[in-house]
């Protein structure tokens, strides 16, 4: 029997995956717990007082055990510690260095919240692919429609089957542009979301793209997906209202509900039903005449691909007398959508949205009443809705920190920032999202990817632990298994996507540098474990971990004291930390 042991992709062994799943199941159900009964992931049975009852003043400010009240939004203590600033940009951002998290505290929590709504970073900062400005877009656009006409020409005077075959050619060489457009403009984003000094604005964008849902899969032109991209970071923490009547017209959002196929007498309710359902009113706030009725106003919107350009067509819009929400007229498009906002529950679906995506599940209705009247009040600005949650006590409450299931992109983004990595392999990021299950631009369907719980199962822990494990080692020595990979390219009957995928896979391990562990385990701290333990679990979790847990780490880095303490052992003491429950947690 061979002894060779089969390898993942992420470079664990299977026989070390079987042997770690009972322990991942483990894992998973106590991380699902934690988040049911509340409490930080640092305050556990063995980790003594609670982490904030040392770091708040006993005179009456201890945060309360319970976050959400009536008085959901009370601003919060002066008092402001630097495990507050630390939490406060891990949910406003992607977590940050400690240097980051230590000028954010300087500032205090008011300049600190300010700085993140109101950043300094220009919002065309960071310079688009030059397929992706609207000008070369429109270039290569036309050139595109030009190619299609010489091979329509091309075609006449061949015989069926060769017509064919330059077809397919031609079409196939415009799949592959627009596939390797697709990866770098997904590159892109994901870059702009490690290097941003504008963080809260990448978050909002993130939050946009999962609330508009738009997948480029069917929509197929990158181009547009980057348009629709820089239309979130525009209306970021702008106006919500201002982004849905722009929404109508972005021509990604067209394609993926067929707005462009809805004509007089032959209106497309798929916007009509989203646009009320999941964009603005949420379920039971309209009836299905007035998604009928509504599906005929959105009649007329026209898309030229070749452009990138939205008319509207008055030959094929429904000049009718339309009845919607109790109000008749011969409305169009954008006079629904000032219908919509009109209706009370217009207020309120993007408020306990934005308290689930900032804070913690599930918020009373009573707070989410205060939270609807101060979006309304602001005209449905963002931005001032978000100033009250990052100033309430409840967003700093001990129920609420630590206690929120990091996305796959906040657990590659934030990794990636607290190791200090600007810029890691593209194609390693791509492959981690699609198995970890959060691909950018590829949403699973126009209601988003479901959030919390469902990002943990024991697969997807044991994923997180092997990402942790390649960011953390850098590369490595090739092994049999990029032997196995090379054979298996070789074989016709592997899936290209695979056969590709495995390509990308071998070029970032060979050129993948890792962290700098001289400036993030420096030498001086190897000589003393407890200090070296203190600045890692400071660097990766800014709460206390149990002493079980604080021991683990003890013990190894003692384990390496009086011994050379490599920087592939100091790696691997940042892995262990990366690979426990406390860490999927933000």
């Amino acid at each position: 029997m061979s002894s060779t042991r089969k390898t993942s992709r992420f470079g664990r062994s299977a026989a070390e995956a079987l042997a770690a799943s009972k322990e991942i199941r483990k894992t998973a159900a106590f991380i699902v717990l934690r988040i049911r009964h509340g409490g930080p992931a640092g305050c556990n049975e063995d980790s003594g007082a609670g982490f904030f009852r040392a770091t708040t003043p006993r005179d009456g400010g201890f945060l309360p055990r319970n976050p959400i009240s009536t008085a959901m939004l009370q601003a919060a203590l002066d008092e402001w510690t630097i495990f507050e600033a630390a939490h406060l940009l891990r949910r406003a951002g992607f977590g940050g260095s400690p240097d980051e998290i230590k000028l954010l505290h300087s500032m205090g929590r008011h300049r600190a919240v300010e700085s993140l709504l109101v950043p300094t970073e220009a919002v065309d900062a960071f310079p688009l692919p030059d397929w992706a400005n609207r000008e070369q877009a429109v270039a290569d656009m036309k050139a595109r429609l030009q190619q299609f006409q010489e091979t329509r020409r091309a075609t006449r005077d061949m015989s069926a089957e060769e017509a064919e075959k330059f077809r397919r050619n031609s079409q196939q060489q415009q799949q592959q542009l627009n596939r390797r457009h697709g990866i770098e403009g997904q590159g892109w984003w994901f870059r702009r979301m490690l290097k941003t000094k504008a963080p809260l604005r990448e978050k909002m964008v993130l939050f946009w793209h999962d609330h508009f849902a738009t997948s480029i899969q069917k929509v197929k032109q990158p181009v547009l997906m980057m348009m629709q991209n820089e239309l979130f970071r525009k209306h970021a923490t702008g106006s919500f209202k201002e982004l849905t009547h722009e929404i109508l017209r972005d021509p990604a959002m067209m394609l993926y509900l067929d707005t462009q196929t809805s004509k007089k007498g032959m209106p497309n309710e798929n916007f009509a039903r989203e646009v009320m359902e999941l964009f603005t009113l949420g379920e039971g706030n309209y009836s299905e005449q007035d998604i009928k009725e509504a599906a005929r106003a959105f009649t007329g919107y026209q898309l030229n691909r070749f452009n990138g350009t939205v008319t509207h067509e008055p030959r094929q819009w429904d000049d009718g007398e339309k009845t919607i929400f109790g109000k008749t007229g011969k409305f169009d498009g954008e006079e629904v959508v000032d219908l919509i906002f009109q209706q009370s529950a217009a207020s309120e679906l993007v408020p306990r949205k934005l308290w689930e995506y900032f804070v913690s599940e599930n918020p009373p209705e009573e707070g989410v009443d205060a939270l609807a009247k101060s979006f309304r009040d602001a005209d449905f600005r963002i931005e001032p809705l978000l100033r009250e949650i990052f100033r309430s006590k409840a967003f700093y409450a001990e129920k609420v920190v630590r206690n929120q299931i990091k996305s796959p992109i906040q657990y590659l983004v934030q990794m990636l920032k607290e190791l200090e990595l600007a810029d890691p392999p593209q194609a390693y990021t791509m492959n981690a999202q699609q198995q970890l299950g959060q691909v950018l631009f590829m949403p699973p369907n126009v209601a988003g990817w479901d959030w919390g719980k469902a990002w943990i199962n024991t697969n997807t822990l044991l994923t997180r632990y092997n990402v942790a494990g390649f960011i953390t080692k850098g590369a490595q020595e090739a092994s049999p298994v990029a032997a196995n990979d090379d054979e298996s390219m070789m074989d016709m009957q592997m899936d290209r996507k695979e056969a590709v995928r495995a390509g990308m896979m071998q070029f970032a391990e060979r050129n993948w540098a890792g962290p700098d562990f001289e400036k993030i385990a420096p030498r001086s701290l190897r000589e003393d474990p407890e200090k070296l333990v203190d600045a890692l679990v400071f660097r990766f979790f800014q709460a206390p971990l149990g002493k079980k847990e604080r021991g683990t780490f003890v013990e190894y880095a003692v384990s390496k004291k009086g011994a050379i303490f490599t920087n592939k052992e100091a790696g691997e003491l940042c892995h262990l930390m990366l690979s426990t429950p406390h860490y999927q947690l933000a």
